[in-house]
């Protein structure tokens, strides 16, 4: 089954990532992908989709799913080092897999949730991701 970046969401407060699944009155229905329990994540809560989430380069922004892809290119069926990885092996994996990364803007805290998220949807979902152009031609086909 593919995954779908723009339902998968990082919740501010909240460990791990999170696949919604309904607007709520008082924000939205959302579930766990690591253990798939439900709850509300209220509308004070800060929501932002993978699909939003990119990466500083030196020639501008990387979307989370090309960096994803290229880390996989990289570590092919391993997972990516744990988040209390030593920096400079951190540095390393982004380095072989996004070589023009920006270290003054893209910083290893950043690198700790990006290989954090990698790791979970290895596990719980796929790197097998939907295409938002393909999505959006087939809306206007429809329309």
């Amino acid at each position: 089954m593919k995954t779908d970046l723009s339902k998968i969401l990082s919740i501010s407060g909240q460990h791990g990532l999170y696949r919604y699944l309904a607007q709520a009155r008082g924000g939205a229905i959302v579930e766990s992908l690591a253990d798939g329990k439900r709850t509300v994540a209220g509308a004070k809560n800060r929501i932002t989709t993978l699909a939003d989430i990119s990466i500083y380069t030196t020639e501008g922004e990387t979307k989370l799913r090309e960096v994803f892809l290229k880390m996989k290119e990289v570590l092919g069926d391993a997972p990516a080092p744990g988040a209390k990885a030593a920096p400079e092996e951190l540095k390393g994996l982004f380095a072989k897999a996004i070589p023009d990364y920006d270290g003054d803007r893209f910083y290893v805290s950043h690198m700790k949730k990006v290989v954090e998220w990698y790791n979970e949807i290895r596990e719980k979902a796929s790197f097998d991701f939907t295409d938002p152009e393909e999505e959006e031609a087939g809306e206007e086909k429809a329309e």
